[in-house]
């Protein structure tokens, strides 16, 4: 589905990353794991469009990504890319389901299947009774959910985590580890997760170890 070939990345003298090559499998679980400033997130951002690369490829199904232009590769990321983060990003002025819901909105899907599809992500994460609740009226598991739920509005190919569980106890962070393999066994969800947990590191289909910028054997 996604395949980085020979990346490299350099924020001035800095050589963050050094010709990393990736592929990664429709319905595939990839644990990138590695020290602090190993480049981890700096390749998941790559990955996701966020940045761009300064030598090198990045294919999405067959697709060379960083040939559109700026305004292409964000309705695309839009359309094709979930993104959850290590804090939820949740707009606190919004409910649960209008958090859910913005990505869909911007991406010009119609208000009333999109509010459906809120709904119904939201029940299947066992949010149903929380919808009409802002960010601040909600725990850090629950608010960790909705940002799942947002990740998936507009059916995106492939969702990349970066230390999702990162800000969650131990508890939260199990669920949330269940909740990614459960969504891939009923949406055949492809995920690539950047992540310091070595129990979710360990439960993927592949572990990447990154160090100095490259992806150690």
């Amino acid at each position: 589905m996604i395949e980085a070939i020979d990346i490299h990345k350099f924020y001035g003298d800095l050589h963050i990353l050094k010709g990393v090559s990736v592929k990664v499998s429709q319905g595939e679980i990839v644990s990138i794991v590695g020290p602090s400033g190993a480049g981890k997130s700096t390749l998941l951002h790559i990955l996701g469009t966020l940045d761009r690369a300064s030598k090198g490829t990045v294919l999405f199904e067959g697709n060379d990504v960083f040939r559109m232009n700026d305004k292409k590769l964000g309705l695309f990321r839009n359309q094709h890319i979930g993104f959850v983060f290590q804090f939820h990003h949740l707009l606190p002025e919004f409910t649960a389901i209008e958090n859910v819901m913005i990505p869909g909105f911007i991406a010009k899907k119609n208000t009333t299947a999109v509010k459906e599809k809120a709904i119904e992500l939201l029940s299947y994460l066992g949010l149903r009774e929380r919808v009409q609740h802002k960010p601040a009226e909600l725990s850090g598991g629950e608010q960790q959910r909705v940002a799942v739920a947002r990740s998936l509005i507009n059916d995106p190919k492939i969702i990349l985590a970066d230390e999702p569980s990162g800000n969650l106890d131990t508890d939260h962070a199990r669920e949330l580890h269940e909740l990614f393999f459960t969504l891939r066994k009923k949406l055949n969800q492809t995920f690539v997760i950047v992540t310091h947990n070595e129990e979710l590191a360990s439960m993927a289909d592949r572990k990447l170890v990154m160090k100095d910028g490259e992806i150690s054997d």
